[in-house]
């Protein structure tokens, strides 16, 4: 069963694809970078990658059975001599040290016509050093303020004293001042009148 098989169809027969990425997978090795469509661009990148692989295994193998097989096999992928002599002659020493990503795609935008996405895939070289991984910007979070929770309390009695002090003072006082006005008044009731002088007849 060829389930999950429909990929990178391209819109053409199987033959028309493996031809069209033969193409441009020789000009890709004989230019070092071509410009084509998004989806041409990503469906070259695995088949052009795996060449590749061919040419590192034969650069780093001296057996010339094996070098020959794997130039054999490239051949047979690639259908074309000069673009798999020039891979494996004189790229195949950039990729020695590279794990793996030996192409890279910049995306063009749409093209004048057919809006199209467009594409350039390009050879990394030796050389490069890849884009350098940059950390995503950490928002820093201010630490909030730690608010103690604190139960409202009774007041105490000592700050309750002086208050209950200074109220019986100052009833004291009223009472005092009301005791000082009613003896006033009560010493002044109790005095006799003295009686109005009577003048003489004349």
């Amino acid at each position: 069963m060829r389930h999950r098989k429909h990929r990178q169809q391209l819109g053409v027969k199987r033959e028309h694809r493996v031809a069209l990425i033969a193409n441009l997978a020789s000009a890709l090795f004989l230019h070092g970078r071509i410009q084509t469509t998004l989806a041409k661009a990503k469906a070259l990148r695995p088949f052009a990658e795996k060449i590749i692989t061919y040419a590192k295994k034969a650069a780093l193998t001296e057996d010339k059975l094996a070098q020959l097989h794997y130039r054999r096999l490239a051949i047979a992928k690639v259908r074309d001599e000069d673009a798999v002599k020039i891979l494996f002659d004189d790229h195949a020493k950039e990729f020695l040290k590279r794990p793996g990503g030996y192409t890279r795609i910049y995306k063009l935008g749409a093209r004048i016509g057919d809006a199209a996405e467009t594409a350039l895939i390009e050879l990394i070289k030796a050389e490069d050093k890849g884009y350098e991984k940059t950390k995503g910007k950490k928002t820093t979070k201010r630490p909030k303020a730690k608010t103690k929770k604190t139960a409202i309390r009774p007041a105490s009695t000592s700050a309750a004293e002086p208050t209950a002090a200074a109220a019986e003072s100052a009833a004291a006082a009223e009472s005092a001042a009301a005791g000082a006005e009613s003896a006033a008044v009560a010493a002044a009731a109790t005095e006799p009148v003295a009686a109005a002088p009577v003048e003489a007849a004349a």
